[in-house]
């Protein structure tokens, strides 16, 4: 079934007052780092942290009274979940959510505190998924799907009627991808609310199911991958959602780990926002380079949601740093004689970079034993900082083997 603008319009008269009118602001900051003017449509602000309440109240609203009586049940990697939860517990419908047992930990502790039942089964989605079409069968409960269903698809498209309302004029949406039920309702409003503003995807590179959709003609499996947006991890886009979007999308573009880990990193120090892989996956893009198109064009980027694990979000961060330049790791050879690592450190200093960690390696240290390999990780503010560290070192007789 193809969405459409209608359905997108009735959508957003029934859940208004239900779901937060969330701000899309202009970020100076990001406009600046990517020579766009970059408005952040902030739905990581909604009560659960992502956009996907809108989709799930718009469900929750259409059910009968025998349906709510039963209750729903869904396969969720987590935002889906909350979304249902929530407004579950709100408008007294009971919520089955199945889980992947690599659904993170704070995603599943706060379904749980919102009153659903959540069971954690299997490695992927279609694992969660096989087991919630079974309570659907044997306890008589509506499933509601997190991506296909084109109740859901008509309510996430809401988040696009704000963006027309909140910004005068605008080149391109910029919208996170994994099932496509996102992307697809923005299609939908956007073709009839702004008809020529380009609607762009972006996926995981390691998971891009949507652009293999629109290689083949038709949805198509791919094959699973772990990757920092985990919430994009689907292995095969909804068949409504790709009628939907299809014929509306300009295109899908993908973004590397590395560039996931650093777009999280510059929504934390330029947006002052604490997003997960998916939301950051429209900045990761247009500073990875494949938007050059737009430069000096309005873009919105969507901010999808804001639930990453408190224990993954350091690990992220560092990752970021590292693929900034500003933590970087070395090994060098040093005397292993009285003031060998004196030398290093100081010439580290003097080069305005700092030491975060030093390693010895005797027992594997090549050569004569005057010598001892280390290993150093140092802060740096880029990457040419750290090639004038490394030249630094040699200046003074330490070499660096590995960068």
């Amino acid at each position: 079934m193809r969405v459409t603008y209608e359905h997108v319009q009735a959508a957003a008269a029934r859940i208004a007052g239900g779901v937060a009118r969330t701000p899309c602001v202009e970020s100076v900051p990001l406009s600046r780092l990517t020579g766009c003017r970059v408005f952040c449509k902030l739905d990581h602000l909604q009560r659960t942290g992502s956009f996907k309440e809108r989709g799930a109240l718009n469900a929750l609203l259409q059910l009968d009274d025998e349906q709510k009586r039963r209750g729903v049940t869904a396969a969720s990697a987590g935002n889906h979940a909350l979304g249902l939860a929530y407004h579950g517990q709100r408008l007294s419908v009971p919520v089955t959510v199945v889980m992947p047992r690599f659904a993170p930990l704070i995603k599943v502790r706060t379904c749980r505190q919102l009153g659903a039942e959540v069971v954690l089964e299997g490695q992927s989605f279609d694992d969660a998924r096989a087991l919630a079409d079974r309570f659907a069968a044997e306890r008589g409960l509506t499933y509601v799907h997190g991506y296909d269903d084109p109740t859901i698809i008509a309510g996430q498209g809401t988040i696009a009627v704000e963006i027309a309302e909140q910004v005068d004029a605008f080149d391109a949406v910029v919208v996170p991808v994994g099932g496509g039920g996102l992307i697809a309702g923005v299609a939908a409003a956007l073709a009839k609310l702004e008809p020529a503003a380009q609607v762009i995807g972006v996926e995981p590179a390691t998971m891009a199911c949507f652009d293999e959709a629109l290689k083949a003609g038709r949805p198509v499996d791919v094959e699973p991958h772990p990757t920092l947006a985990d919430g994009l991890a689907i292995t095969r886009v909804g068949a409504n959602a790709f009628e939907t979007a299809r014929p509306a999308v300009e295109r899908i573009v993908t973004a590397d780990e590395d560039a996931l880990a650093l777009a999280v990193l510059r929504m934390a120090e330029l947006e002052k926002s604490v997003v997960e892989g998916a939301a950051a996956a429209p900045l990761a893009a247009l500073c990875g380079g494949q938007l050059d198109e737009l430069h000096g064009k309005t873009i919105v980027l969507v901010v999808a949601g804001g639930n990453i694990d408190p224990a993954v979000l350091g690990h992220v961060i560092e990752k970021g740093l590292v693929a900034d330049g500003r933590l970087c790791r070395f090994r060098a050879i040093i005397s292993d004689r009285p003031g060998g690592l004196a030398a290093l450190t100081k010439t580290i200093a003097e080069a305005g970079a700092s030491v975060e960690q030093v390693v010895h390696d005797r027992p594997f240290t090549s050569g004569d034993i005057a010598h001892v390999c280390v290993d150093v990780t140092v802060e740096t503010h880029d990457h040419a900082h750290m090639q004038q560290l490394r030249h630094a070192l040699e200046a003074v007789g330490i070499r660096v083997v590995r960068d």
